[in-house]
Parts: C-alpha cells; structure tokens; sequence
C-alpha cells in the first residue's frame, strides 16, 4: 500500500505542472503516512500478544457467594478473548448496587470498574475478607476488606 501511495506521488510529479515543494510534500505525505500505518500494525501486534500472556483466571469461573445475598458470578467472555470475563455482581443491599461488568486478568487477579470505583478480585482465604460469616473458608476472592465471595 505504501508503495502504490509513495508512486502514485512520484508519478504525479513526473507529468509536470507540480513545483519542487509540492513533489516533496506529496512525497513526504506518502512516507508519513505509511509509517503510521505499520506502527498501528505494530502496536495490534503488541496488543494482541500481550493477550495471549494474560494470566488465564479461568479457575474462577463460576459462582461465588457473599454474606446477606451478596453474589459474584465469572464468566469467560463471550466473544472468547483471552483474559477476558465477564462479572456479574451484587454487592450491596440496595437495589442499584448490581450489574453486570467486564474484567480483564491482571498479575493479582481480575480488574473490573463498577460503579463506586476500579475494583480488582485477588484469591484469599474467608479470613482475608475481614468478614466473620466467611473466616475459615479457604476458596474465597476478596474485593476489599469487607468485601469477599467463597465457594464452599
């Protein structure tokens, strides 16, 4: 693609009616422009591999049950992306405190964004969530003190 654009430039200059400047702009355009295009392919190179490292939490699909009705529910993606889920929460009592999010595998867990803020789910032990009902339970993913799901 490049090359038909950097020709096409040097082909329009050659049939005259084009200054000197303005065959160097075209061709330096051309250049720009086909340098851009292979650092975007790099950059999705990049990005698409880093994917493919992304730590795999697939071991946490499934439900994992709170205090009071409090619920966390991982699934993979749907669309199949690695290190990619989708989190189903209730975390509170009230009625807006639940939705549906998107979480993507990071070094400690999975990091999500609800929203009372960026939240990331690490695998402790019931102890680890600070809260009473789920102290020694051993499968458990934490929030944040106070704030923990334990499979049984």
């Amino acid at each position: 693609m490049r090359f038909w654009v950097i020709g096409a430039a040097v082909a329009l200059a050659a049939c005259g009616g084009v200054s000197n400047e303005q065959q160097a702009a075209l061709v330096e355009n051309a250049v720009a422009g086909a340098e851009a295009a292979a650092q975007n392919a790099t950059a999705f190179g990049q990005a698409a591999e880093k994917a493919r490292q992304a730590p795999n939490r697939d071991a946490w699909v499934g439900k994992w049950t709170g205090v009071e009705g409090m619920v966390l529910t991982i699934e993979k993606d749907p669309g199949g992306a690695i290190g990619r889920y989708r989190l189903t929460n209730r975390w509170g009592l009230d009625d807006d405190m639940n939705g549906t999010f998107e979480g993507v595998a990071t070094e400690k867990g999975i990091a999500f964004n609800r929203p009372d803020g960026a939240k990331e789910l690490t695998a402790t032990d019931g102890d680890a969530t600070g809260m009473k009902y789920l102290a020694g339970k051993q499968d458990c993913l934490t929030v944040a003190t106070g704030e923990g799901y334990c499979r049984d």
